[in-house]
């Protein structure tokens, strides 16, 4: 069963001495807004590693992955057409079959969407989960490391160095707590079959996304607040930026430079919501 409310909601996460999205357009430091100083961590990231915690946990056609590392998208696209039920199909009527197919195949396309029209027509989908670019609260600042090798690639390299050492830089971030808004529509839901099922899923991954996740580049990573406002009814009880400026968060007094997450306060107001629900699934 689709989903028939809509959602909104707010999702809190943070970062210690490391890199939680680099640029590869920068030597891949952290993405920073050049105005105010503010990290960045576009949805791409975050929606990459909800899809690695679906495809780590689940099991069966219903919950595979459509955009996963070193996939070939045009031959998954291709399957489609090959299935019995959509060859039957009529002319006209082969990308209507192959999309739900798709939808129903692919979790990572109910729940985000895609553009299967680069291989054999697969139509496009307009998930119903949407993800904001995420922002730290404060400026973050940008360390730079030098990093060494006791070890050369190959022989020619060997030759160059003469001590069989290389050297490296690498970026991180001492501490950053970052905030992205998501925004959940039960009229795409109906369009792709994202089901109650999905949903939960979907709130899980976020949860716990980031403990499957770990590596050197990273530093730690947590998720450390995930408010959601259910709605009454699909299309809503109230704009999304009144309920998301009832998630406040601030550092605490006295604390000039925050180095953790207990540098800071998250007030939660949750009083005349008429009928939306707020619903605290970590937080």
């Amino acid at each position: 069963m689709t989903i028939e409310k809509r959602y909104d909601f707010v999702f809190l996460f943070d970062v210690q001495d490391g890199n939680p999205n680099g640029d590869p357009d920068a030597g891949n430091l952290p993405r920073i807004d050049p105005q105010t100083g503010e990290g960045l961590v576009t949805d791409v990231c975050l929606k990459r590693k909800v899809r690695n915690f679906i495809q780590m946990t689940q099991n069966g056609e219903h919950h595979d992955i459509f955009i996963r590392e070193k996939g070939i998208l045009n031959n998954l696209i291709d399957e489609a057409h090959e299935q019995e039920n959509v060859k039957g199909k009529e002319k006209g009527e082969k990308t209507e079959a192959a999309r739900q197919y798709m939808c129903s195949r692919y979790y990572d396309i109910r729940t985000f969407g895609a553009v299967m029209t680069t291989g054999k027509n697969a139509g496009q989908v307009r998930g119903p989960v949407q993800l904001t670019f995420s922002r730290s609260i404060d400026p973050i600042m940008t360390l730079e490391h030098s990093i060494t090798r006791m070890a050369v690639t190959n022989e020619k390299d060997a030759s160059e160095t003469g001590d069989n050492r290389t050297m490296g830089r690498k970026f991180t971030v001492p501490y950053g707590l970052y905030r992205c808004h998501g925004f959940i529509s039960a009229h795409f839901a109906k369009q792709t079959g994202f089901s109650e099922n999905d949903l939960e899923l979907f709130w899980q991954a976020l949860v716990n996304m980031f403990d499957h996740d770990h590596s050197a580049a990273r530093g730690q990573m947590n998720a450390r607040g995930l408010y959601v406002f259910e709605h009454s009814n699909n299309l809503g009880d109230a704009p999304a930026d009144s309920l998301f400026k009832r998630i406040q968060v601030a550092k605490k007094d006295g604390v000039e430079t925050a180095r953790s997450f207990d540098d800071y306060l998250v007030s939660v107001d949750d009083k005349n919501l008429g009928e939306t629900k707020l619903l605290r699934k970590l937080g």
